[in-house]
């Protein structure tokens, strides 16, 4: 069954986060990532939110699962945009947006190699609260776990700057 975008009420998802961090840079893996996820804390719950996120990425046209999209191809037409002003990283989704603030190993490597790998999961991460750290144990637990990566949306997406 396909969901029509009348069936997608995007309040369920709650609060819609984002984290930003760099792999391993001693193991030549410095790639810049960005995950967004629901805490789950919508009005109708963890359930709902999940649901709601697979709604959002199936209207805008992002597949769940083992695909990467190239948004670096297009990135104006590309329905999820990276805005990056200093260290501060805005994330402009359709109709949403969030921000978050970039480590300045994440900036470094955004602005040497102008990408991002970017995560959208489906599976709620109430954990991963705003404002408080999560520490690389955690966040490997969360972002490395197999069914959170089958469950996910992702995408190379290019690290935009405001013009001066």
């Amino acid at each position: 069954m396909t969901s029509t975008q009348a069936e997608i009420d995007r309040s369920q998802l709650g609060t819609l986060s984002v984290l930003a961090w760099i792999g391993d840079p001693s193991e030549a893996h410095d790639i810049p990532y960005l995950l967004a996820y629901t805490l789950g804390d919508g009005p109708g719950g963890r359930e709902a939110g999940e649901a709601a996120a697979r709604g959002l990425l199936e209207e805008i046209g992002l597949p769940i699962g083992d695909v990467v999209m190239d948004g670096t191809r297009n990135p104006a037409g590309f329905p999820v945009q990276i805005l990056l002003e200093g260290n501060q990283i805005a994330l402009t989704l359709p109709g949403m947006n969030a921000q978050c603030t970039a480590p300045d190993e994440w900036v470094a490597a955004a602005d040497e190699s102008g990408q991002a790998y970017f995560l959208f999961a489906t599976r709620a991460w109430p954990e991963a609260v705003p404002g408080r750290p999560v520490d690389a144990k955690t966040l490997q637990a969360f972002a490395g776990d197999e069914e959170v990566l089958t469950a996910s949306a992702h995408c190379v997406l290019t690290v935009r700057r405001l013009q001066k």
